[in-house]
């Protein structure tokens, strides 16, 4: 491990889908204990793809990634004590929520990671209890998650990782898709979880939420390399590099015989998203 305490060290990765589909090319990061950092880039840029091989849904086609001071490949991840210690402390909370929550109660949802982990029932009993406490959703514990709001729903999935109380939480494009105030309820949460010693990497390109959630920017432009790494104010007043990465751009408009141009964030969703 480095002076910086680094917990997760991803070494000249790349990535392509189905061998030929490139998602990340060399990509290089360190995210050091207690950090937020904020990946940043358009649709199909690869940061979805590097928040997967940080949690070892998907393992880089050539390079290095280590985490906690491990290397993690797909043969050292059949080691079932190195493979439980690795999802144990870290959790990754999904884009879309309906991809994560498939318990038939959401007491069963929050339930599933540390029975899986083989806790003791007391002691799984009392953190779900907590978990449902601390997220205010123990009036949900007996409904079934298919019948919640997008925003409940949101609030079980994070409960679902927060229950096993990890090191790093990685969320993608957390803020998408959620009404106003679900979105605030989880800024703040994410802020919390920071302040609490949690380190935290986030995927997004919502820039109107980054000088809250993180204090780091990684950007990585559409030849899926990283193009800038910096701190969030420093990357957010760089009008050039976020234009040529796509994540503002100019509209032009004639009023009569003026025209001038108005900056816009390039926020809107693509579900293909890599």
């Amino acid at each position: 491990m480095s002076v910086r305490d680094d917990v997760l060290v991803v070494e000249d990765a790349s990535y392509a889908y189905l061998g030929r589909f490139p998602a990340l090319d060399k990509v290089s990061l360190r995210v050091g204990r207690a950090e937020r950092v904020a990946l940043l880039g358009a649709n199909g840029c690869g940061k979805s793809t590097l928040l997967k091989v940080l949690d070892g849904l998907v393992f880089p086609d050539d390079g290095r990634y280590a985490a906690f001071g491990e290397d993690i490949t797909e043969e050292r991840l059949e080691d079932q004590q190195l493979n439980a210690g690795f999802r144990s402390r870290i959790g990754f909370i999904f884009q879309n929520s309906d991809a994560q929550v498939f318990s038939p109660t959401v007491r069963d949802e929050i339930a599933f990671g540390p029975l899986n982990m083989g806790m003791a029932h007391d002691q799984v009993e009392a953190r779900v209890a907590d978990t449902l406490g601390m997220l205010g959703i123990a009036d949900l514990a007996d409904r079934a998650p298919y019948q919640l709001s997008g925003g409940q729903k949101k609030r079980v999935a994070i409960a679902s990782v927060l229950v096993m109380n990890p090191e790093v939480l990685l969320f993608d494009e957390p803020t998408a898709a959620l009404d106003p105030r679900t979105q605030q309820w989880l800024m703040e949460l994410i802020v919390e979880l920071g302040r609490a010693g949690k380190t935290i990497v986030l995927a997004t390109h919502d820039l109107a939420s980054l000088e809250t959630l993180a204090e780091r920017c990684v950007v990585l432009g559409e030849d899926h390399r990283i193009v800038a790494d910096g701190s969030t104010h420093d990357i957010l007043t760089d009008r050039d590099l976020l234009l040529a990465v796509n994540l503002i751009h100019e509209h032009a408009h004639s009023h009569g015989a003026l025209a001038h141009t108005h900056e816009h964030d390039a926020t809107h969703h693509d579900p293909t998203d890599h």
